[in-house]
């Protein structure tokens, strides 16, 4: 007789489905609006495993943050761009298939962890403070790429890499805001579509009518 899938749980495999359901559930309803009971219940584990890996919904929420957000930023955007040698073409690639394809929930619910920072930010300090550091590494990513394209000759050298990166993550999470709002896929694509050309400029050797030095 088989056991239960809740009996075979080692430690690590109750904390990592706990941050599944709640990531799930902060993503659909805010985090101030997440329901602990509903997160036990798609869990399948009782309240006293929670407490046993999280001290309570605060330190829950930092989990999020710090471990299922981090990874969606290198998931969905980092590991795209880092397939590709030429940083242009890998920036290009992560936007295309990193939101610009979203799905309908995607669109219906908006960025996770922009979520987050407009809930969340101007009330809890720790959690400003690890938002800012996903999108540290997310910036930092992106920066990176750039710079080893400067180096290699790929990537114009009049280019700022850590303001360019800036500019780019504020699009996008720009961009995802407004395709939320708007409930549109078709917002979403066309301002992506706008910001892909944009990082074609970014190509060394390119030659452009209104060319300006973006430092």
């Amino acid at each position: 007789m088989k056991t239960s899938s809740r009996r075979e749980r080692t430690p690590k495999t109750t904390r990592d489905v706990l941050l599944k359901a709640a990531f799930a559930e902060v993503y659909r309803t805010g985090f101030q609006a997440a329901s602990l009971e509903k997160i036990l219940a798609t869990a399948g584990v009782t309240k006293g495993a929670l407490y046993h890996h999280f001290p309570g919904k605060t330190e829950l929420g930092y989990a999020i943050i710090e471990e299922v957000l981090t990874g969606w930023v290198r998931t969905h955007w980092l590991q795209p761009m880092s397939k590709h040698q030429n940083p242009i073409d890998g920036i290009v690639a992560a936007l295309n298939t990193g939101w610009g394809s979203g799905s309908s929930d995607e669109i219906k619910l908006g960025c996770p962890l922009n979520n987050l920072a407009q809930e969340m930010s101007p009330l809890d300090e720790g959690f400003r403070k690890r938002i800012d550091s996903v999108l540290t590494v997310w910036r930092g990513g992106i920066a990176a790429s750039l710079a080893r394209g400067q180096r290699e000759g790929t990537v114009r050298d009049d280019i700022h890499p850590h303001r360019i990166a800036s500019f780019i993550v504020a699009s996008i999470e720009g961009i995802i805001g407004t395709a939320k709002n708007a409930q549109s896929h078709d917002v979403a694509k066309s301002n992506f579509e706008i910001l892909a050309k944009f990082v074609e400029t970014l190509r060394a050797r390119a030659r452009y009518s209104t060319a300006r030095s973006l430092r």
